[in-house]
């Protein structure tokens, strides 16, 4: 019997970003909204401003987003995992976005669907790296290699504001991560204000509502600053972790060795948190990026 062909479908992986959510207007623009997919993975944990830009994105480029979610947070991935996500491995990202993105492109598209993905990536110039590792990841990491395109890359100049045309052409704010610092300085806010000082507007992404376990000193120094009762929370879970499984673990490293979250918030409560904010974390690629 021959083999039927499968029909292509486009899918933005829509992280809840400017990058995605500009790639993703452009996708339907070029192939049609009924060739479209906004695919979305849920880790419970995102910062509810997320899903209002999102929304918004989803009615101005007129798709509706298909969301999958694995149903835990990522602190129960921990417990499932007894493995505390850090800066060098995140079992979250491993389980609740890579696990759903596979799923739903094997099972759902190419199976019951006989689909055949193309996916698009919101990754910048500055980022090709990234977009290095998505290739390999999709042309090994499936039963059959998926294409991987990277419009910001490949298609538009370097100097293109996809944050500008969604704020001053679509009307659409973006998610308030990117710019916490600046708006709660306008609100009176010093230590907002402190780091606005040295250059520093908001998150420079916008997952897991800054919780995000792959974040570094800088990231959970300004956390720390501007919602201290999220870094007292991540700090809570950090400490139940250890108690639960008896395990000198932590988020951070010092040295190659245990840094928790506790420790460094008292160091900042000593020493100010602005000293952390001097240097740029490491450019870690999160597998959140491959989902």
């Amino acid at each position: 019997m021959e083999r039927q062909e499968k029909k292509v479908v486009h899918v933005a992986m829509f992280s809840g970003g400017a990058g995605s959510a500009y790639v993703a207007n452009h996708m339907v623009q070029t192939y049609g909204k009924e060739n479209c997919i906004l695919f979305f993975t849920n880790t419970l944990w995102e910062d509810e401003d997320n899903y209002r830009f999102m929304d918004e994105v989803s009615r101005h480029i007129g798709v509706e987003i298909t969301e999958r979610l694995d149903g835990r947070t990522p602190e129960e991935v921990f417990y499932d995992e007894r493995f505390l996500g850090n800066a060098r491995l995140a079992k979250c990202s491993e389980e609740l976005k890579v696990r759903q993105t596979i799923i739903f492109l094997e099972d759902e598209l190419r199976n019951q669907k006989n689909l055949e993905p193309i996916l698009y990536f919101g990754i910048g110039p500055h980022e090709k790296h990234r977009a290095d590792n998505l290739k390999e990841f999709y042309s090994h990491f499936t039963l059959e290699p998926i294409e991987t395109r990277f419009p910001l890359i490949d298609l538009f100049r370097e100097d293109l504001d996809a944050k500008g045309i969604i704020r001053d052409e679509w009307g659409i704010e973006l998610p308030r991560m990117y710019n916490i610092a600046e708006h709660l300085a306008n609100n009176g806010n010093n230590n907002a204000k402190i780091a606005l000082k040295y250059g520093i507007k908001g998150f420079s992404h916008a997952n897991c509502a800054g919780r995000c376990v792959r974040g570094g000193y800088q990231h959970y120094a300004l956390l720390y600053a501007i919602w201290p009762e999220r870094y007292r929370e991540q700090e809570e879970m950090e400490e139940r972790f250890r108690a639960t499984l008896l395990k000198d673990v932590s988020i951070l490293k010092k040295n190659g060795g245990s840094y928790t979250m506790r420790q460094f918030r008292e160091v900042m409560e000593k020493e100010g948190f602005e000293k952390f904010l001097f240097k740029a974390d490491a450019d870690i690629p999160c597998v959140c990026s491959f989902a």
